[in-house]
């Protein structure tokens, strides 16, 4: 049985003014690594993340001297014509009015589709669990984004929920387990909400 933590990354600059924060590598604000030094999880074998700036500060404030292994897949969505605006600038985009209009099921305007974009998180997941299963590591930790979170949840969490019944805020994430030695489909049970944060996170979840 694996142990396996799900962390969204620390606020950063946009994320205090919600923005959509895909491709943008941005940084740390100092608000984010403050709220970080408030939150603690359990010693882990090994800690992986998305290359993003903003996942691997994270993932080395709350792993002191742990190495962190990047996987390109987890990266967060490509939000296309969106990226590092907020809904204020972009109400009156009618793009941007059809894809709310949607549900948020169509692509974004020159970025990613919903499905690839999950497509992708679900690849680079099991990528990390490839790896987990060959060094027989008991206990991780993956530092990423929240829609990769919500993508990895979507697919493989028992019970199913929808992609957007996983929401997480900035520096927190989700417990859950792997049984490495079942065949078949991957399942993550027994998962539980971490790391709760005191109002870390603005405007959407997704980023």
């Amino acid at each position: 049985m694996v142990e396996l933590y799900l962390i969204r990354h620390g606020k950063t600059y946009g994320n205090t003014l919600g923005r959509y924060i895909g491709t943008t590598d941005e940084a740390l604000c100092p608000e984010g690594i403050a709220g970080l030094k408030t939150v603690h999880y359990s010693e882990v074998e090994a800690v992986f993340a998305s290359p993003m700036k903003r996942c691997v500060e994270t993932a080395e404030l709350l792993f002191l001297g742990m190495r962190v292994q990047c996987f390109g897949k987890l990266r967060e969505c490509d939000f296309g014509a969106f990226e590092n605006k907020n809904y204020r600038e972009l109400e009156d985009h009618p793009a941007y009015q059809a894809w709310v209009d949607s549900g948020g099921t169509l692509a974004f305007p020159g970025g990613e589709s919903p499905e690839a974009f999950r497509k992708r998180c679900r690849e680079g997941f099991l990528e990390v669990l490839a790896v987990i299963r060959k060094k027989q590591y008991k206990r991780a930790a993956l530092v990423v984004h929240g829609g990769t979170i919500m993508s990895i949840l979507e697919a493989y969490a028992v019970p199913r929920k929808g992609f957007y019944d996983w929401q997480v805020k900035n520096g927190a994430g989700y417990r859950a387990c792997w049984n490495e030695r079942s065949e078949g489909d991957v399942e993550l049970f027994k998962v539980e909400p971490v790391g709760a944060d005191r109002g870390l996170c603005s405007g959407s979840n997704l980023r």
